[in-house]
């Protein structure tokens, strides 16, 4: 058998876009992946989901898989001819071990490539607002491990060279040395006065900035409890961080944010104000049973008076169905289009076709208001087709009935829910790490209810929650929770846009 392909691939420190393009490409490709503790949980959903996962991490000091281990794991899947991703924390050749990886491969005649990752010795600093380099303050720097006993008789670091030869000094995982390193330091003749800092978590809600001298770190650390993983710097650019701070500044800086459907780029005006998106929809659209009722009514599509688009995914369903069944575009003529939001008529411009409808309200209420000011003669005799989720209200059908219109409601698509493992989810939110949970549907938060089990309550007590409209609203506030934010339009670009101006209004009222 053809042996396979591994990549060994850096994840970055945390921010998930700072995943490269093609770190990103071959993970769509990988048949399986090898993946590390500490990761972005969002960047698991962008691998192909028919990959085998292995967790390999290591937190706490406890591993998950040795070394020796994971080395057999990528040379065995190797083996078997299948592509491997190696998805590692940072730059898998900066103190990630990588190097020992690919030896082992190299030794095996396996093939692989090195996916280089941006490394926390640059990002934290970075997102903390310390320049490593800076013509006035730093024209050089060290990244040196925190984690080998600076005590040690044969310790390989030039101790005397660092504290007098690098203007700027990066120590990664040595919160536990912070003593050894600093009095080594100082030793050497790095003055105690030298600015000095620790980032936590850097690139991420998490992440925690202190600020102090070489010789007092040690206490601040201790005091502003400070635990792996983070990273230390030593010089005077960290006087830099006052003016130059940005990312704790952002308006959502803190929050993850909880989505429970697919991500989109809806979602996108969130991440660009400081928040992390965690992802895990609890619904999945997929195609009807049964394409019966659908093909009757593109049968006679031609006897419609208005087509109705609640959302890109009835849009999607329909319109491909249509191509299925050997019609298109053309078999539209004459029929007036409605489309719910100015996303779904943005998507229906895109494919040529006219809107002649957008109601203000998206809601079953504000399509009756729009097509009776729409129809001044009345909706008597008005043939209209609406091709929507299999789980749709009938207010909108029944009034148009009440009215004297003929209205068609096929199911063009359905929402099921996923087989899903919610440990990670579970965690998170025990440890109060999801601050904000977004809920687009009554089905979206039954479901997170479900697969999250009984605990699912007493978690979501203390998060702030978003709910995309009354309906999704009231199934939240009859379990018993409140929703805390709620847009006048229901849909997720309106919903996104209510939770940056919460976000700014809790800012400043901390302020």
């Amino acid at each position: 058998m053809k042996k396979g392909m591994v990549y060994i691939i850096g994840a970055g420190p945390g921010d998930i876009g700072l995943l490269t393009v093609k770190g990103l490409r071959c993970l769509h490709r990988a048949d399986v992946v090898v993946y590390d503790f500490h990761l972005n949980a969002q960047i698991l959903n962008y691998i192909n989901r028919e990959a085998e996962f292995i967790y390999a991490g290591k937190r706490g000091g406890y591993h998950e898989m040795s070394q020796e281990e994971i080395n057999r794991a990528l040379i065995d899947k190797a083996m078997e001819g299948k592509i491997i991703c190696r998805l590692k924390g940072g730059d898998p050749f900066v103190f990630g071990r990588g190097g020992e990886e690919a030896e082992a491969l190299a030794k095996e005649g396996i093939e692989f490539e090195i996916v280089p990752g941006i490394s926390s010795a640059i990002a934290a600093p970075a997102y903390a607002g310390i320049p490593l380099t800076h013509r006035k303050y730093s024209s050089s720097f060290a990244v040196i491990t925190g984690n080998e006993d600076a005590t040690k008789p044969e310790s390989t670091i030039d101790w005397a060279g660092l504290a007098k030869n690098f203007d700027t000094i990066v120590f990664l995982m040595g919160v536990k040395n912070i003593p050894n390193i600093t009095e080594k330091l100082l030793q050497n003749g790095k003055p105690p006065e030298t600015p000095a800092a620790l980032v936590r978590w850097g690139s991420r809600p998490d992440q925690k900035t202190i600020v102090s001298t070489l010789g007092s770190i040690e206490a601040a650390a201790k005091d502003a409890e400070i635990k792996p993983p983070a990273v230390m710097i030593i010089g005077n650019v960290v006087k830099l961080r006052d003016n130059l701070q940005w990312y704790e500044k952002k308006p959502l800086f803190g929050h993850r944010i909880l989505i429970t459907r697919e991500y989109s780029t809806d979602y996108e005006g969130l991440e660009e104000l400081g928040a992390e998106i965690f992802e895990f929809p609890t619904i999945k659209i997929v195609p009807p049973l049964s394409y019966e009722q659908l093909d009757m009514t593109i049968d006679k599509l031609e006897t419609y008076d208005w087509l109705i688009f609640t959302s890109k995914n009835g849009f999607n369903f329909f319109f491909q169905r249509l191509i299925e069944k050997g019609r298109d575009i053309r078999d539209m003529k004459g029929i007036k289009i409605c489309a719910i939001g100015s996303k779904t008529a943005g998507m229906l411009k895109n494919y040529g076709i006219k809107v002649d409808l957008i109601p203000e309200e998206f809601n079953a209420e504000g399509l009756i208001k729009a097509f009776s000011q729409q129809n001044k003669d009345g909706l008597k005799g008005i043939k209209i087709l609406l091709p929507r989720a299999g789980e749709a209200r009938e207010i909108f059908p029944e009034k148009i009935r009440e009215l004297g219109g003929f209205i068609d409601t096929p199911q063009a698509y359905r929402t099921v829910k996923p087989e899903r493992h919610a440990k990670r989810l579970q965690r998170f939110l025990r440890a109060g790490r999801i601050t904000l949970a977004t809920f687009t549907s009554a089905a979206t938060f039954n479901n997170f209810l479900e697969i999250v089990g009984s605990q699912a309550f007493g978690f979501l007590k203390d998060v702030t929650i978003a709910a995309i409209g009354p309906v999704t609203a009231r199934a939240i506030e009859k379990a018993g929770l409140k929703v805390h934010i709620m847009p006048e339009q229901a849909t997720i670009f309106a919903m996104v846009d209510a939770i940056i101006k919460w976000g700014k209004d809790v800012n400043t009222s901390m302020n």
